[in-house]
Parts: structure tokens; sequence; C-alpha cells
């Protein structure tokens, strides 16, 4: 039976994408902090083959195939421009084959670094390196196309441009750094509009935000058009004077105590659900732990069923010893 394509999906309601690649990666030793490039898709598939399984098994319904910053000219900082077709081919393969008949696999593309606003050259380097990467990812059986993290409104327009021609549909995502703007001064608002009147079948904001600076500018988006909407949000804790996590000092090295719970992850997913947000996943520093708690909280999968005997007149394990069983039970409802 053939799977459900991302729009019947989101006729149906919310869908939940899957978590962050990179930054969990590089902690993990298999990806270089700086660069962030996706090599591992090539050096060691079983890595990002474990991390796809950990977001399956957590409720995503889509994975993303690790294409972000998969392009020649990226590639070339790590001096694996002349890998660029093998790397793409492998990233979809390895989401491909743990999505199976349960999840979409959706193609992906990033900001690129080269476009410059009123630049017809640098715009054209844009479109031909995001058509390189699509062929690729296209061949290789994707169900949609993501186009993320653009801070520049017109390089996301040209991901839509490129991404509509595949025949495939289409998501993009804008990202604000530290003002409620895109770098050409647009608001969400616009940003909605205008990425919705070049033809995206699903627009949003993923990256660079928590849910707490993130959330505002999704309901201005709401607000301003009727189309489905996607957030992707990341999982670390920032200031409202820097809400951009890459801009902290902590970025890379020491964001671990910015790390947003489970808990705040799934209160994101309720928001974003009650907000009328039509495809909820998440971003950098989003784990399964986080991916599982929004995945039941928005009734992707049910509570914990395995086993459990409890010991009987003494507790075996200090989760009952201090009643924190009875406490979680009780805060869940």
């Amino acid at each position: 039976m053939k799977k459900k394509g991302i729009l019947e999906r989101l006729k149906e309601g919310p869908v939940l994408g899957d978590g962050g690649y990179l930054l969990e990666l590089e902690k993990r030793g298999w990806v270089r902090a700086g660069p962030f490039t996706p090599e591992v898709a090539l050096m060691y598939p079983t890595a990002l083959r474990e991390l796809h399984v950990e977001f399956r098994e957590a409720g995503a319904e889509v994975l993303q195939a690790l294409t972000f910053y998969a392009s020649r000219d990226k590639l070339a900082t790590v001096g694996l421009e002349d890998r660029l077709e093998e790397l793409n081919r492998s990233a979809v393969r390895v989401a491909r084959e743990v999505a199976g008949d349960q999840c979409l696999v959706a193609g992906n593309l990033s900001l690129t670094w080269m476009y410059e606003p009123g630049s017809p050259s640098a715009a054209d380097r844009v479109r031909k390196t995001f058509d390189e990467q699509l062929a690729v990812q296209v061949d290789e059986g994707v169900d949609f196309i993501i186009g993320e993290t653009f801070s520049w409104l017109g390089e996301a327009l040209i991901a839509v441009e490129r991404a509509k021609q595949t025949g495939l549909p289409v998501m993009v995502t804008i990202c604000f750094e530290n003002t409620d703007q895109t770098a050409e001064g647009k608001s969400a608002a616009d940003a909605a509009k205008a990425l919705f009147d070049a033809g995206a079948d699903i627009v949003g904001m993923n990256c660079l935000r928590p849910p707490q600076h993130i959330l505002g500018p999704m309901e201005q988006m709401r607000k301003a058009v009727s189309g489905y909407l996607a957030c992707q949000p990341v999982a670390y804790r920032t200031p409202k004077e820097k809400p951009d996590f890459t801009s902290l000092p902590e970025f890379p090295y020491a964001l671990d105590p910015l790390q947003l719970t489970r808990k705040e992850m799934a209160d994101y997913a309720a928001q974003a659900r009650d907000m009328g947000i039509n495809f909820i996943g998440a971003c950098c520093g989003t784990v399964a732990m986080h991916i599982r708690e929004m995945a039941r909280v928005l009734n992707k999968i049910p509570e914990d069923s395995r086993i459990w005997k409890k010991g009987g007149e003494k507790p075996m394990s200090a989760y009952e010893y201090y009643d924190h069983d009875k406490l979680n039970v009780a805060g869940r409802k």
C-alpha cells in the first residue's frame, strides 16, 4: 500500500517532524564543529542510521535526509567537493532504509552562504547549487523537499523556485537571527505571504531560536496566511536580547546546560498545535527524548506500556522509593 504523502497527512491533522542531526552527531564525535558538514553520511553511515532510528522510534513521521550543507561549496571547505553526488545519494538512502513504510523522507536544501541581494550572478550560483543537490535527491526517491534556515527571504524564494521544478511538495522555512525580521528586513507575515505566492506548499520558520522566541513570529504568520505552516525551533534556552543560539558565547562547545527539557519541548508542541501550526518539528539540540514527549502530547504514540511488575512490599528502584512513579503519573494527567 502506497504511503500517504505529506499533503495528505497534513489534511488529516498535525504532522510530527524529527529533531536535529548535525549538532547531535558532533556531540557523538562523528561531525566536526565549525564546518558542520555532513560527511558522516559517507564516512560513518551507521551512526547516521542509528539517529534516524531513534527519531523514528520516538514517533517522528518525517525523517530528513542529512543533506544540510551537502552542497559543493560547503563540502569544499572540508575537501569533499568532488563527492557531492555520493554524499547526497548516501544520505537519502540511509533515511529511506530507516523510514520504510512508516515515515516519509524529505530531501533537504539549506542556506548556501553565497546569496547576495541584488546580484543576478549570485542568484544563478545559488540556483545551480540547489539544482545539483535536488537532481540526486529526487533520483534517490525522496517524498518531498524541505528548504530551511534561510535568513535571506530572497534565497528562500530561490529554494521554492528550484524545488518546485521537481514536481514534489515543497516546504521552505526562514529563520530570524537576533531581530524579528529577515536579513532584508521582511516581517514574518510578509515572508509567509511571499513564499506562498511563490508556490510553496508549506512555509514557516526553523532553527536559531527556541520555542519561546519563535512562536511569536509564527503566530504572526498564522494570522497572515491560511496555508500549511511549519515550525522547527532549536531546543536551547536563549535570552530575549540574543535569541539566536549561534550568537551566544556557549556556541558550539558549551551548549549542554542550555538544552531544554523534554517537558518544555512537549509544551511547545501543544502550543504549536493550539496555534494552528501544521508541521510540528524541531531543530538543533532536539534529541529522541524531546520528540518522544512531543509525540505523546500530540497523541502520536501511547504512554509506555512495557511490562513492569512492581516489587510488592518493598520498592525495587529509587523511582518507587521516592514516589516518583506516583508523582509522574499525576503530572501527566
